[in-house]
């Protein structure tokens, strides 16, 4: 099949929510950005070998290529409306294109955003997904909104997604059901949009954990100007790791990538307010330190529950290091 063929056949989906003007089949699409609404936009490429194992289930696929776009949506507080798709391909196998489509479009008809655009080529297997969303004026969460004294809280439960890595990468053990669980949490990351809607408000700055959360944390930081304090007993880590040695289910859950849950500050009189969102969203939300003034050394630190510095590789993950 051509390039047309192919585009029409797998990605032009009429049962799509009609949120665009003019969407697929014209040179671009047309959008109408509502009144007092602001537009948040953001693109993410995922490198086959880099992000992504090249035996992963092709459905599961396109579902993790949107979602962690979603997921920046959520980390904004935006809603999620648009998105293209740029994809080069080794060959146009029909099989692979079925399965990673209906993958990203079962995804993308439980957020309501809709496919505009896009490109295909041929070439190493690259996917490359810009998505817009929206959100009222002067209500987005940035990374420059901490302040001292905030707490800093996460969603969900982290490591899984690093574990189910270490296992292909570095020989990691685990037991068949919790190895599972983990590659789930690899393969289909749950982006947090509704979280990051009601956080509006109550939350100052704001990221998702896409590289780990010691690492990630650092951005707030050097955005809002500030430093941070992490307790590891507090840092929740997936159940999944539970029978891992402390310290590697510890280094996983802070340093490992692939989690795209939100990281978050808030002032300590939002506490209740939290308390009360994890109830209604049946998610957990756990307080894991503290935002304090800037200071000179690391920009986050790791306390045990004495208030020691533990001696732990903070730096996340890096997409240009050899090792990584």
């Amino acid at each position: 099949m051509n390039e047309f063929d192919l585009i029409s056949r797998y990605f032009h989906k009429a049962s799509q929510p009609a949120v665009a003007d003019l969407g697929i089949g014209d040179d671009a699409a047309l959008l109408t950005p509502r009144e007092g609404f602001q537009q948040a936009i953001s693109v993410d490429m995922l490198v086959s070998g880099r992000h992504f194992f090249a035996d992963v289930d092709p459905a599961r696929l396109g579902y993790k290529s949107l979602a962690v776009n979603l997921s920046d949506m959520a980390a904004m507080g935006a809603t999620p409306r648009w998105f293209t798709l740029a994809l080069a391909l080794p060959q146009a196998d029909p099989q692979w294109l079925d399965a990673f489509s209906s993958g990203m479009f079962e995804l993308a008809q439980e957020h309501g955003v809709e496919l505009v655009g896009g490109d295909t080529t041929r070439g190493p297997l690259t996917i490359s997904i810009q998505i817009a969303g929206e959100l009222e004026q002067g209500t987005a969460l940035t990374r420059c909104a901490a302040l001292a004294g905030d707490d800093v809280w996460v969603s969900g439960a982290l490591g899984a997604a690093a574990a189910a890595v270490a296992v292909r990468v570095q020989g990691l053990a685990l037991p068949a059901a919790a190895l599972q669980a983990c590659q789930d949490r690899l393969e289909m990351p749950m982006p947090r949009v509704e979280l990051g809607r009601a956080l509006r408000g109550i939350a100052g700055a704001c990221l998702d954990i896409s590289d780990g959360l010691a690492g990630d944390l650092k951005h707030i930081c050097e955005r809002s100007g500030l430093s941070a304090d992490l307790v590891a007993s507090q840092v929740p880590v997936h159940p999944a790791l539970a029978q891992l040695d402390a310290e590697t289910r510890l280094h996983l859950a802070l340093t490992g990538g692939d989690d795209y849950e939100l990281c978050f500050c808030a002032p300590v009189t939002q506490r209740a307010a939290l308390a009360a969102l994890a109830a209604e969203l049946a998610l957990p939300l756990t307080r894991v330190g503290s935002m304090l003034a800037a200071r000179s050394g690391a920009l986050v630190r790791v306390l045990n529950d004495q208030g020691q510095e533990m001696a732990l590789n903070s730096g996340g993950f890096d997409h240009f290091s050899a090792a990584a």
